[in-house]
C-alpha cells in the first residue's frame, strides 16, 4: 500500500467515526438516567426490586454490567454505573484513582436515592473500590464479591516482567485513544474482530454487545483507562487501609487463569501471571473470617464473560443471608 493509499483509508475511516459519532448522539438514548456530580453527569441503570441492592463496579475499562444486569434483577435490585469515562458518563477533572471513584460513587448513590443495605460487586479493578467503599462506610454494606480481585501488596511488588507488560497495556490504550479518533476502533468492532478475540462475547444478545462495545468507539474511554491504569499504584495505597472486614461476608471468585492461552498471547508471561494472581487470592482470603472462595474453573480473568452464572451464584451467596 502507498503513501497515498494509506492517507485516503485514514480519511475514509476518521469521516466514517465522525458521521457514525454524531448519529450516537443523535439517535442514541441512554438506558438509564445521568446525574450530575457537579460539572460532570454519570449514567446509572437500575433494574429488578428488592430490600438489598447489588451495587456493581466495573473492572478497568470494562462496562460488563450490562452483561449481568438482567440475571441479577431477577430476584433483587441492581444498579450499575459508567464510571466518568465510561458508557454514556462524562468524563471526570478528578483523578481516576480509587479514592475519588468511592467518593464520586457515595455522591452518585445519595443523589440517585439509592437506600443501602448494599452489595458490593467488584470486577477486577472494581475490586479496590469496593473494599474500599466497605471501609468508609461499612453501616451500608453487608456484603461483597470480588471477580478476580486484586490485592495491592501483590500489586505494588509484581515481577518486572508483569510491569512490563503494564507498560504494554498503557502504550496500546494511548494508540487506541488516536484509534477511536480516527475510526479504527468502530470498525473493527463493526466487522466483529471483538468476537473474534472473545468468541464468548457471542452468548450475549446482540443488542447488549452493541452497546458496550459502543463505549470502546470513542476516545474518551481509553483516555479514562490510560489514567486508570497510570494510578493504579496510587489506587493500591489507598486501598491498603481496607484490609479487615471482620465478619463481613465476603465470596470471591477465582479465575483458572489469568489469559486463556491463545494463538495471540502466546508471548506473554501467562505463567508468571498466574502465579502473581495466587499469590494476590492468598492475601485475598484473610479479608474477613467469613470469606469464601469460589473456582471459576475454565475461566480467564474476564470472569464477566466467560463464567458470568458463577457472579450470580456468588451475589445470591451473600443475598441468601
Amino acid at each position: 500500500m502507498n503513501i497515498s493509499s494509506k492517507y485516503f483509508l485514514i480519511l475514509i475511516t476518521t469521516i466514517y467515526q465522525i458521521i457514525a459519532s454524531i448519529k450516537d448522539n443523535i439517535v442514541r438514548v441512554p438506558l438509564g438516567q445521568l446525574i450530575d456530580l457537579g460539572g460532570y453527569k454519570v449514567h446509572i441503570y437500575t433494574k429488578g426490586t428488592g430490600n438489598i441492592s447489588v451495587i456493581l463496579d466495573h473492572s478497568l475499562g470494562g462496562i460488563e454490567g450490562y452483561f449481568l444486569i438482567d440475571e441479577i434483577a431477577k430476584f433483587t435490585r441492581v444498579l450499575i454505573y459508567d464510571r466518568p469515562g465510561y458508557g454514556w458518563s462524562d468524563s471526570s477533572p478528578r483523578t481516576r484513582c480509587s479514592a475519588e471513584i468511592v467518593s464520586e460513587l457515595d455522591l452518585l448513590l445519595t443523589k440517585a436515592q439509592i437506600e443501602p443495605p448494599y452489595i458490593l460487586v467488584g470486577n477486577s479493578f472494581g475490586s479496590y473500590n469496593v473494599r474500599l467503599y466497605a471501609h468508609k462506610f461499612p453501616e451500608k454494606v453487608v456484603g461483597i464479591v470480588l471477580t478476580d480481585g486484586l490485592h495491592e501488596r501483590q500489586m505494588l511488588a509484581m515481577p518486572l516482567i508483569v510491569s512490563a507488560l503494564k507498560l504494554l497495556f498503557i502504550s496500546g490504550f494511548i494508540m487506541s485513544i488516536f484509534g477511536a479518533a480516527i475510526g479504527i476502533i468502530r470498525l473493527i468492532g463493526t466487522i466483529g474482530i471483538f468476537e473474534l478475540i472473545k468468541p464468548d462475547l457471542k452468548k450475549f444478545p446482540k443488542k447488549i454487545r452493541q452497546e458496550v462495545k459502543k463505549s470502546f468507539y470513542n476516545p474518551k474511554h481509553w483516555l479514562t483507562m490510560t489514567r486508570e491504569l497510570g494510578n493504579l499504584n496510587k489506587s493500591s495505597r489507598q486501598v491498603a487501609i481496607a484490609n479487615n472486614f471482620k465478619d463481613l461476608p465476603i465470596v470471591s471468585i477465582k479465575s483458572q487463569h489469568f489469559f486463556k492461552p491463545t494463538w495471540f498471547n502466546f508471548f506473554l508471561p501467562l505463567k508468571t501471571v498466574d502465579r502473581l494472581r495466587d499469590r494476590i487470592h492468598d492475601r485475598l482470603n484473610r479479608l474477613s473470617s467469613n470469606y469464601t472462595q469460589l473456582a471459576a474453573t475454565n475461566s480467564s480473568h474476564f470472569v464477566w464473560v466467560d463464567r458470568p452464572e458463577i457472579i450470580i451464584e456468588a451475589i445470591k451467596q451473600i443475598w441468601l443471608l
